[in-house]
């Protein structure tokens, strides 16, 4: 029996006062990762408490102000997910923050939860966000590395955002990181992290009508999970455990997704294991191009 409409949130079906989504541990069934989506009209602000969770503000469309602790950051943001990256926010456990927007927005609010609290608030650079192109042919796709391992510290947030070209296939091959594995020597080479994809589609045609995508998610024969859902703009899925991939964008539409990351590790590691069925895909791209319509946003920002 299928388990998609479990794990996948259609658009609105989360939503709460002021947020398009939320997903917090409680919700989603697991002890880590959460998710907000927040939309602030001109002028508008809102207060946020983060309790026992580190928090990113992450400009989705729009700009803001993130005020805590006496200090006010200055975010930019964007015109939109494919425009650019853009710079943000952190926020530690036990803060207060009060976000606004002169000109409005929609904006996410990725968040951990954490026992520990030794990283202070403090503002992520556009110009510090790796931007990676990653695979190759009609497996292309951008890699915008927020905060992860090596990019920027927190206490055991990951978060990621992936753009795929309409027509490619994106989290490809299939991989999981559900549990602590080690190989015959003892290095670590899978973590345990629950996952959240949160998706917008944009159109090539601007006359189009909203675009769509599919997310696969499926599992072992000791623990399965079985989801095949097509989303579309706004919508979720959860990714408690399993092989995810791919997450495929049909032609004409290109793929957005935020994935935030978290789990019980201390060491905050960021270890996949690929599908053994399908890993073999990898070695065909080193004799591939990597997509010409990559990166996003390139014309844009000459």
């Amino acid at each position: 029996m299928s388990d998609t409409s479990k794990y996948h949130l259609p658009h609105g079906t989360s939503a709460d006062g002021p947020y398009d989504l939320v997903v917090t541990p409680e919700s989603a069934g697991w002890g880590y990762s959460g998710l907000r989506i927040l939309t602030l009209r001109p002028g508008q602000a809102h207060a946020l408490s983060t309790g026992d969770s580190e928090f990113l503000v992450l400009p989705l469309t729009g700009s803001c102000t993130v005020t805590t602790d006496g200090r006010a950051f200055e975010l930019a943001g964007r015109t939109g997910v494919f425009a650019s990256a853009t710079d943000f926010a952190y926020l530690p456990r036990e803060s207060e923050a009060l976000i606004s927007s002169a000109q409005g927005g929609l904006f996410a609010l990725p968040s951990a939860r954490t026992e520990r609290g030794g990283h202070p608030a403090r503002y992520g650079r556009k110009e510090d966000v790796p931007v990676e192109l990653r695979g190759a042919g009609n497996c292309s796709r951008q890699v915008n590395n927020y905060c992860l391992p090596g990019t920027f510290d927190a206490e055991q947030l990951l978060v990621c955002e992936v753009l795929t070209p309409g027509g490619n296939w994106s989290s490809y091959p299939p991989h999981k990181h559900d549990e602590v594995r080690t190989d015959d020597s003892g290095n670590p080479v899978e973590s345990e992290l629950e996952e959240i994809y949160y998706f917008q589609i944009a159109s090539r045609n601007k006359n189009a009508h909203e675009g769509f995508a599919y997310q696969r998610v499926y599992g072992t024969p000791e623990r399965p999970i079985d989801v095949l859902a097509e989303v579309r703009s706004g919508d979720t899925v959860l990714i408690p455990h399993g092989w995810h991939g791919p997450s495929i964008a049909a032609p004409g539409y290109d793929l957005y997704y935020l994935n935030v990351m978290a789990g019980p590790g201390q060491d905050r590691a960021w270890l996949i294991c690929d599908d053994p069925a399908h890993g073999w895909v990898r070695g065909t791209w080193e004799s591939q191009a990597s997509d010409p319509r990559l990166p996003f946003g390139a014309k844009e920002n000459q």
